[in-house]
């Protein structure tokens, strides 16, 4: 008696459920990034009340007015912040310093606008320098 059992397998997955969870994510991932807002850059600039502080090397100041300041020298427009700030960290290459020693701190005066912190920041970013924001000490 040769009896045979065969137990086949079905290799067959059934792909509706999956479908679902993936429109149903798909969905969720849309609604979401409709709530995200747009304008990121809308912030006051922040007060602290941390006691730290940090090394300055490049102290950089914007006031409401539109004057920019270099370690004290005011510059004749934001066209020359550049050309100040390059000049200021070559000093401190040849003083034997590296990109990541060196720091611009940001002192921008209240009611500012974020464009002319911006400006700095690029171009830390792009001359490869660390870049912080100085704040109010909190009361």
């Amino acid at each position: 008696m040769g009896l045979k059992r065969r137990n086949k397998v079905s290799a067959e997955f059934s792909m509706s459920s999956l479908t679902d969870i993936i429109f149903l994510l798909l969905i969720f991932f849309i609604l979401t990034s409709t709530l995200v807002s747009p304008n990121a850059l809308n912030l006051k600039l922040p007060s602290s009340s941390a006691t730290t502080v940090a090394p300055s090397a490049i102290p950089v100041s914007i006031t409401k007015k539109g004057e920019w300041y270099v370690e004290g020298r005011k510059l004749a427009s934001s066209g020359k912040l550049s050309s100040a700030v390059r000049r200021r960290i070559s000093e401190e290459k040849k003083a034997g310093k590296s990109n990541k020693e060196i720091t611009l701190t940001i002192v921008a005066e209240r009611g500012v606008p974020i464009e002319n912190v911006v400006k700095v920041m690029d171009l830390a970013l792009s001359l490869r320098v660390n870049a912080i924001l100085a704040t109010d000490p909190g009361k």
